[in-house]
């Protein structure tokens, strides 16, 4: 069965589907994203495994036939631009290889750059006059 024919609603059937090896690489990523930003909260958006933080997308990544596609938006590989540069790129992603080892500590710096590009809640907060300085 395609993952396009699947409608996952969390990252936990989305991993289920896949093949051991692969789970444990997502699972491995999860984890990395989770313990750098542990106020993140996950879903699924576009179909694939999301973290968000105060409502906003974060990353997003995937399980593909010989890769993980990761998605750190484009502020996360213009950044990274030239660590990225070993990996083929996608429409807005880095595609590492799966007979390859996952560069966990470059996903891990990315995640807490892309943390630096949440802004905090607005000083526009519905019923809620602003703070005088």
């Amino acid at each position: 069965m395609s993952q396009m024919q699947m409608k996952h609603t969390t990252i936990d059937g989305y991993i289920a589907d896949y093949p051991e090896k692969v789970q444990l690489i997502l699972q491995e990523i999860r984890r990395v994203i989770a313990e750098e930003i542990p106020a993140a909260t996950e879903a699924i958006a576009y179909g694939i495994p999301t973290f968000k933080l105060r409502g906003k997308n974060l990353v997003h990544f995937g399980a593909y036939k010989n890769h993980i596609g990761f998605y750190p938006t484009p502020s996360g590989l213009d950044a990274f631009a030239d660590q990225l540069s070993a990996y083929a790129s996608g429409k807005g992603s880095a595609q590492f290889p799966l007979d390859q080892p996952m560069p966990m500590e470059l996903i891990r710096e990315i995640v807490r750059f892309r943390v630096t590009h949440i802004p905090e809640k607005s000083a526009k907060t519905k019923n809620r006059p602003a703070q005088a300085g």
